[in-house]
């Protein structure tokens, strides 16, 4: 009943407003002041709601609600034999954005994520009853013309670059946050982050989620643009966690990353190219791994629906021996969940990769993608690992590399500038390496169907 409200209040308000600006990945980076001088609709008034009469003191109000129907039959290839799982999920945000001029900001967001129908019931990414999903000050103590320094306290979401190793994570039913503080300095061709963040533990009741108060990530990040045409990322993150687990085993683990992107996503030809060198320790061993990923594309944009093709491949270490001392397998800290499709099996640790993709729209609103991704161990003595970097077979003595192959479907519909579904499907044939690991292996298939409304 929940979901049948929300899917016609969302049609309702859509057909009502169906002019607004683009959406953000993060809320927080939309700016509605545009709207100070517009037509005062109802829209426009709970977007920019001013508090002074410059309007230079003003408030914001924001949402999303969101809603999927999922199917997946053999997520674990049949280790378990948990056969096949029917559930939906569904997920509120609400946010409030105040600016006091142009030193002081403060922006809130409240998360609700519910879960229903699976058969062991829901995972660590599906349920959240209602928590605090942002909740934070900006202060700016310098600003020039076009450049300024912006210090934020308090919970908050983050993501950089491609979402490789930091993503706000946005295909699961629960989007990541972190608290702590982060100083950013902005101009034109540059910006550059400094942050520490702890990692509090999500509990799935009402505001029952801990602060994160002691330091597990912290980095700093720069992203260069010298032409429009050529960007360059530099950075360098830290972690910290306690009883991690590899295939080498259980231990303390403090690992620092050093990185490079360079990267062009306008025009015709497309390009990504990204390499991360890490060291630190695990227990008392000591870590040295490394991972890279390159993605080479070209946009037809003088046919109609502007197909791309792309062509994306992945090398990301494993460990080489059990026992010597060293820990090669790489961390990818908080990485995007569908970095390798729609509901990845395996994720960005040990493994080698290649992902051919093609994207075309046949009409203005709807985008279809078709994608295949080959799997590999990059080490023979290594398991392979979930996308958030938790293991997920352990290598049991198998001397076979091919982990198996995803093909994937998917098509999106921008029904108007509120309002989008999304449909995909995903088809996971095994491989020799979980053929030998499970002797009742099963292929894996997942359809997905979202309805999302924002405003």
């Amino acid at each position: 009943m929940k979901f049948k409200i929300f899917v016609f209040a969302s049609l309702l308000f859509s057909v009502q407003f169906s002019r607004a600006q683009q959406f953000k990945l993060l809320r927080y980076d939309e700016d509605y002041t545009a709207l100070k001088d517009s037509t005062r609709t109802f829209y426009n008034r709970i977007k920019f709601l001013p508090l002074s009469q410059e309007g230079q003191h003003y408030l914001s109000f924001g949402g999303e609600m969101r809603g999927e129907f999922d199917r997946a039959q053999h997520e674990d290839w049949g280790a378990m034999n948990t056969g096949s799982n029917t559930f939906v999920l569904q997920r509120y945000h609400l946010h409030a954005d105040l600016h006091l001029g142009e030193r002081f900001r403060f922006f809130g967001q409240l998360r609700s994520a519910l879960e229903n129908g699976r058969k062991n019931g829901p995972r660590p990414i599906d349920e959240d009853h209602l928590n605090v999903q942002n909740l934070f000050v900006d202060i700016v103590p310098w600003k020039a013309a076009s450049s300024k320094l912006t210090l934020r306290l308090g919970r908050q979401e983050i993501q950089y670059g491609s979402g490789r190793l930091l993503d706000v994570r946005e295909g699961p039913n629960l989007r990541l946050y972190f608290d702590g503080a982060k100083a950013a300095y902005s101009s034109p061709n540059f910006q550059i982050d400094g942050f520490v963040f702890g990692s509090g533990k999500v509990n799935p009741g009402t505001f029952d989620n801990a602060l994160g108060r002691r330091a597990r990530l912290w980095g700093v990040y720069s992203a260069y643009t010298p032409t429009p045409n050529f960007n360059v990322d530099l950075y360098y993150l830290g972690i910290d966690r306690t009883a991690a687990r590899f295939d080498e085993g259980v231990a303390d683990e403090s690992r620092h990353t050093f990185g490079a992107r360079v990267w062009k996503n306008g025009g015709e030809f497309l390009y990504n190219f990204e390499l991360g060198y890490q060291v630190g320790s695990f227990g008392t061993d000591k870590i040295r791994a490394w991972g890279g990923s390159s993605e080479i594309g070209y946009r037809f944009t003088q046919l109609k629906g502007s197909p791309a093709l792309k062509l994306r491949s992945d090398f990301i270490s494993g460990d080489n021996k059990k026992d010597d001392g060293r820990l090669g397998t790489f961390n990818a800290l908080h990485p995007n969940g569908g970095y390798f499709g729609m509901n990845p099996q395996a994720g960005p640790a040990n493994l080698l990769s290649l992902h051919p993709n093609v994207s075309w729209s046949p009409c203005k609103k709807v985008l279809l993608s078709f994608a295949t991704v080959f799997y590999w161990r990059q080490s023979l003595q290594d398991g392979i690992y979930r996308p958030d970097g938790s293991l997920s077979l352990s290598s049991s003595g198998s001397d076979k590399r091919y982990i198996g192959t995803s093909y994937i479907t998917m098509a999106t519909w921008t029904i108007n500038k509120f309002l989008y579904y999304n449909l995909g499907v995903q088809y996971f044939e095994t491989g020799d390496f979980i053929n030998y690991v499970i002797p009742q292996h099963k292929d894996g298939f997942f359809v997905g169907s979202v309805l999302a409304f924002k405003f």
